[in-house]
């Protein structure tokens, strides 16, 4: 029951991480309109905070344009610029050509008639009569104290709101089309935990019996059949204790003990001695004495059977693999098919497969890396295409 409580747990977190994935992209789209929505807000607000300004332009206008109306007739007395502290002015003739200005901006767009730039607002008005050789006047006021930063205090307000609704939405909304999602890794879920306790029996009972069986009262022909049976059963075997590995990697607790590795390897090259036979592999070995590692022993035969059966599997008839052992380093090298180098970075990532000629679900060097990143083993992949593979486990 711990299994499955942990292999759901383990569900459990790939749904969240995929819920978190959609939400964050549903996020950011939901950012991206209402950032849309803000921008067309605000030029509607700037639009009716200068149509309120346009009234009193106007007038400001009249005024100055009744000013110069004086200067143009009295202009041999006084050809002084009326000016107004309430606002600056200008003067452009009918080729847009400034005649006399106090304004800030050094360029006006006399195309439009009212705009907001740089916190002034201006004013622009065609002169029916062309007083001082003027064609249009410019007022220049300042933009009303705050009323951006009331707008943007009310966008970050409403659009703080909506966005919780939005997201609080999109949540249920994901949560719904995740459903059927859900129902098929549950069923599948429950279709490997059944699988993997189902095979457990049938698996020991086959490899005891024929543990059993007296090889030397047999003729040559049954040896062969049953040395067939045997291989196939520890295959079947290996791949129970990945799917069993796979299922309960979450919460098997380490049991770390002082582990001769001469030993431990010796007794897995004896476990795989048969299918060394069958490939017609030759075995060589060169394994120092008094290597000691404290770890668990189950998950370091785990390891050694992974690099192992891959080692094999992937091996050509007749091939060769060399073990050596180190103070420091395992080295497993064989002589199969090798690795492209642009996928050796992918091997350890579950499921992968770049070979379909063989069986196998693609867990063995997940399971493997899992491992070596419990123990801080450094485990290093180095391959040629058609002349074979060499592992390196260091410590």
């Amino acid at each position: 029951m711990l299994a499955l409580k942990n292999w759901d747990i383990n569900l459990r977190s790939r749904e969240k991480k995929t819920l978190r994935s959609f939400l964050l992209l549903y996020a950011f789209l939901t950012l991206l309109i209402l950032a849309f929505v803000a921008f067309l807000y605000y030029g509607l607000e700037r639009d009716l905070m200068l149509q309120h300004q346009r009234e009193t332009l106007s007038n400001l206008t009249n005024e100055q344009i009744a000013k110069l109306k004086a200067l143009h007739i009295n202009f041999d007395k006084d050809q002084t610029y009326p000016r107004d502290e309430r606002f600056n002015s200008a003067i452009y003739d009918s080729s847009l050509k400034q005649i006399f200005s106090t304004l800030k901006a050094k360029k006006v767009n006399l195309y439009e008639d009212i705009y907001l730039k740089n916190n002034y607002i201006y004013f622009i008005k065609e002169l029916e009569s062309y007083y001082l050789g003027a064609r249009y006047i410019v007022i220049e006021v300042p933009e009303p104290s705050s009323w951006d930063k009331k707008v943007l205090r009310k966008l970050l307000g409403y659009g703080a709101l909506i966005f919780t609704v939005l997201v609080v939405i999109g949540y249920f909304l994901l949560n719904l089309l995740l459903r059927p999602m859900k129902d098929t890794i549950a069923l599948l879920d429950r279709f490997i935990k059944d699988t993997t306790h189902e095979l457990n029996t049938p698996v020991n009972a086959i490899l005891t019996n024929i543990e059993m069986i007296d090889e030397q009262s047999l003729d040559e022909s049954l040896l062969k059949k049953i040395r067939r049976i045997t291989i196939a059963s520890k295959t079947i075997s290996n791949l129970y204790d990945d799917l069993t590995y796979l299922v309960l990697s979450h919460q098997i607790l380490s049991q770390d003990v002082e582990i001769d590795l001469k030993v431990l390897i010796e007794e897995r090259l004896e476990y795989f001695s048969l299918l060394f036979e069958s490939k017609k592999i030759e075995l060589f070995t060169e394994l120092a004495e008094g290597v000691v590692l404290t770890i668990d022993r189950k998950k370091m035969a785990k390891l050694i059977d992974n690099i192992l059966s891959n080692a094999i599997k992937y091996n050509k008839i007749g091939g060769t693999i060399h073990i050596k052992l180190t103070q420091h380093e395992i080295e497993i090298k064989d002589s199969g098919r090798g690795i492209e180098k642009s996928k050796i970075n992918q091997v350890f990532e579950r499921y992968s497969r770049f070979d379909r000629s063989v069986g196998g679900f693609g867990i063995g060097l997940s399971i493997v890396a899992s491992i070596a990143k419990e123990y801080n083993l450094h485990i290093k992949i180095d391959s040629i295409l058609s002349q074979g593979t060499t592992v390196r486990i260091s410590w």
